[in-house]
């Protein structure tokens, strides 16, 4: 009889591994989701000082071109500019709609949208920001080296 029995388990077994196989991978990204959300929040109050989590997405919103870094400015750390941008974030008081951008530059009038989100804290205060440009030399005009997280810059028109 127990033969019996772990036969019929092997069988049943045997039918539910597609439906197992089918369901992994959204029960991989739940616990993604669910694991990656208290390690976040458990960074919010580990880190002290200035610093920022920025991401910049390439295309439209259902892009997948999306780059970040962690900006820690007590020491500036974080990207290849972080220095500058710990700079231009200190004289603006942390505030990224603050930014003295470069009213001198003159952008090329091509769509090629790049969001920009920054969440993070600064002087004791958070900051969540987050906002679309027509292009990268906008966004770089406009926010100098906050969102330059690559080792290129922008090339001047």
């Amino acid at each position: 009889m127990t033969n019996f029995l772990n036969g019929l388990r092997q069988l049943r077994d045997l039918r539910s591994a597609p439906a197992v196989r089918r369901a992994l991978p959204a029960a991989a990204a739940l616990l993604l989701t669910l694991g990656a959300a208290p390690a976040l929040a458990a960074s919010d109050d580990a880190l002290s000082g200035n610093w920022l989590q920025l991401t910049v997405t390439r295309g439209d919103s259902r892009s997948s071109d999306t780059r970040g870094t962690l900006l820690l400015c007590d020491p500036p750390q974080g990207h290849s500019r972080a220095a500058e941008a710990c700079d231009v974030l200190a004289r603006a008081g942390g505030d990224v709609n603050s930014v003295a951008g470069d009213g001198s530059r003159v952008c090329p009038l091509v769509y090629a949208p790049v969001t920009v989100r920054a969440q993070g804290r600064w002087g004791g205060r958070p900051v969540d920001y987050q906002r679309t440009f027509g292009n990268d030399c906008e966004r770089e005009a406009l926010t100098g080296a906050v969102f330059a997280l690559d080792d290129e810059e922008v090339p001047e028109v």
